[in-house]
C-alpha cells in the first residue's frame, strides 16, 4: 500500500513580496542616485554638458558633492511605490504560473508578466517620478524659474496646489510605455538568463548567477528603454506657458528630437543611464534574492526552495 503524504511547503506571503521588492529597489537607489541625477541633467539639457564626465565635473564644481543626492527623497519614494508594485506583482505572477503549470515560465510568458507588472508599477509610481525629475533638474533652470522643492513630500503637495492633482500623472503615458518595455526586457531577461546560465554553464543558484544575469539584463534594458525614458523626462520637466505645453506627447518629443538634434540624441546620456540602470538592476535583483533567502531562513526557518524570479 502506498501512502501519499502532503508536504506543507512554506512560502513568502504575498504582502511580503511587495515589501521585499520595494526594499530591494530603495537600497539600490541609495547607491546609484548620483548617476540618476547625471542622466536626468543630460536628457533635459540643451548642450550644457559635453559628456557624462563633463556633467559630473560641472555639478561637483558648481553645486558641491551633496548636489549629486538632490532628489534622493523622491528617488526613494519612487522605489517605495513603483518598484514595490512591479516587483510584488511580478513575483506573485511567477509563483502563480509555477503552481499552475508546475514549471518555470517560458520567455513569452515572462515578457507578458513583465509588461503587466511594469504598467501597474508605473501608474502607482508616476507622482514620485514627476517629483524626482523636477528635483534633480531644478538647478539647471534660471534662479527665478526654479521650483526649490525641499523634499518629495513638499513637491507633491505643491504640484497638487499649484497645478492640480492630474499634474502628478503628467507624462504617465510615456512612463507606462517605458515601464512596460523596461519590465518586459528587465524582468523577463533576468529570469531567462538565469535559466540559460544554469542549463548551459551549470552555474549554481547563488550570488554569481544573480550578478551575471542582472548585468546582462541591465544592458539589454538600457538599449531598449532609453528613447522612451528621454521622452518621459522631457515631458515631466517641461513648463506650460500660456496654456501651451512644449510637447504634445511622446511621439512629438521623439520627432522633435530627431528633427532638431539628430537620431543619436534619442540615446543621449546613454553612459550615465547605463551606469545608473545597470548597477541598479544588479543591486536590486541581488538585494531581492538575498532578502528572499533571509526571509526563508530567519522567518520561515528553512532553506529557500528556489529563486523568487
Amino acid at each position: 500500500m502506498v501512502f501519499l503524504i502532503a508536504i506543507d511547503r512554506k512560502t513568502i506571503p504575498n504582502y511580503m513580496k511587495y515589501v521585499i521588492g520595494g526594499t530591494a529597489g530603495m537600497l539600490g537607489t541609495c547607491i546609484v542616485q548620483p548617476l540618476d541625477l547625471v542622466k536626468t541633467r543630460m536628457q533635459v539639457g540643451k548642450g550644457e554638458y559635453k559628456s557624462s564626465f563633463d556633467a559630473i565635473s560641472k555639478v561637483f564644481k558648481n553645486e558641491g558633492l551633496l548636489a549629486f543626492y538632490n532628489g534622493l527623497s523622491a528617488g526613494l519614494l519612487r522605489q517605495a511605490t513603483y518598484t514595490t508594485a512591479r516587483m510584488g506583482v511580478y513575483q506573485t505572477e511567477i509563483e502563480s504560473y509555477r503552481n499552475y503549470f508546475n514549471k518555470a515560465p517560458n520567455v513569452f510568458a515572462s515578457m507578458g508578466m513583465g509588461i503587466f507588472a511594469g504598467a501597474c508599477g508605473a501608474m502607482v509610481g508616476n507622482p514620485a517620478e514627476v517629483a524626482l525629475i523636477r528635483m534633480t533638474a531644478d538647478n539647471m533652470l534660471p534662479v527665478d524659474q526654479r521650483r526649490n522643492y525641499k523634499n518629495a513630500g513638499e513637491a507633491l503637495v505643491r504640484i497638487v496646489r499649484e497645478e492640480g492633482v492630474l499634474a502628478l500623472w503628467r507624462g504617465s503615458m510615456p512612463t507606462v510605455g517605458r515601464a512596460m518595455i523596461v519590465n518586459m526586457v528587465q524582468l523577463a531577461s533576468y529570469s531567462q538568463f538565469k535559466t540559460l546560465f544554469k542549463q548551459s554553464f551549470e552555474m549554481a543558484d547563488g550570488l554569481g548567477l544573480h550578478i551575471c544575469s542582472s548585468m546582462m539584463s541591465g544592458l539589454l534594458t538600457t538599449i531598449a528603454s532609453m528613447p522612451l525614458d528621454m521622452a518621459k523626462t522631457r515631458i515631466q520637466q517641461m513648463k506650460v506657458i500660456d496654456g501651451k505645453p512644449e510637447y504634445k506627447g511622446t511621439t512629438d518629443v521623439l520627432l522633435k528630437v530627431v528633427r532638431n538634434e539628430g537620431v543619436t540624441h534619442l540615446w543621449k546620456g546613454f553612459v550615465p543611464y547605463l551606469c545608473r540602470l545597470g548597477p541598479h538592476t544588479v543591486f536590486a535583483f541581488v538585494f531581492l534574492e538575498q532578502l528572499n533567502n533571509a526571509y526563508y531562513k530567519y522567518v520561515l526557518g528553512e532553506d529557500n526552495k528556489g529563486s523568487s524570479i
